[in-house]
């Protein structure tokens, strides 16, 4: 059998220490107001909404006055959401049951992509909207090159970065899952570090660090941090991080 590519058992408890430790929303709440704002665009009510997917617990409010129902993989980030604890994958929800669904920041670490965006489909009316975000591919590449060059320190390579889809392909997997009219488009987003532990510190506040189901289970040592550290800032003392947000949204037919 093989071996999933993300661990969603830790996927829950990473979300989680992010709400024990505060999660860092800037970034969400980025991707969710621009979402809102392409909502207002449209002209038609949404009655019944799925939020999937919601770090900040006042986002569901924002939603009104639909009926939102909200799922998070992460158990603590569900119920302080007032939803429940639920993957893509195996939607707890009745088939044509939405207007709408949100989804911010989940499709890119579900296992099967096909059937995270099939049940998806599924549980939205016909005539009903798939709207939200992920990070896209080009996303982090500094923090791939320290990773790169913390492998390089100790002299073998290990998953450490996640895979990130590309525009064109989550397009075609939208359009595979049975929904018309996919528009995907990229924020670039940059924000400045002074240090690698600075990002990873706000990935961590994200419940966004590495949970690849085959990761090293062992911590990088001194001269492999180093090695990164300094392949992050380069001889610099502050560089700019990058991160693609890929917004999304798709039509079920009527």
């Amino acid at each position: 059998m093989a071996i999933p590519l993300f661990d969603h058992r830790l996927r829950a408890l990473r979300r989680d220490r992010a709400v024990r430790i505060g999660v860092e929303a800037i970034l969400y709440d980025r991707a969710f107001e621009d979402c809102l704002e392409r909502l207002e665009d449209i002209r038609r009510e949404f009655p019944d909404i799925l939020l999937a997917g919601c770090p900040n617990p006042a986002w569901p409010d924002r939603l009104r006055p639909g009926r939102v129902q909200v799922i998070d993989p992460g158990p603590l980030m569900a119920n302080r959401a007032g939803g429940r604890c639920a993957d893509l994958e195996s939607l707890p929800m009745a088939a044509n049951q939405f207007d709408l669904c949100l989804c911010i920041g989940l499709i890119d670490t579900t296992n099967v992509l096909a059937l995270a965006a099939a049940a998806l489909h599924l549980v939205l009316k016909p005539g009903g909207l798939l709207i939200g975000a992920v990070p896209g591919g080009q996303s982090l590449p500094r923090l791939r090159q320290a990773m790169l060059a913390a492998d390089r320190a100790i002299g073998q390579a290990s998953p450490r970065v996640h895979p990130r889809i590309e525009a064109a392909g989550l397009a075609e997997l939208l359009t595979a899952a049975g929904f018309v009219m996919p528009v995907v488009d990229i924020d670039d987003v940059r924000l400045s570090y002074g240090s690698l532990d600075a990002l990873v510190r706000d990935l961590r506040a994200m419940g966004a660090t590495n949970i690849l189901a085959e990761r090293s289970r062992q911590p990088l040592g001194r001269s492999a941090l180093q090695a990164a550290r300094t392949a992050f800032l380069e001889g610099q003392d502050r560089v700019s991080e990058r991160i693609d947000i890929m917004h999304f949204a798709a039509w079920k037919s009527e």
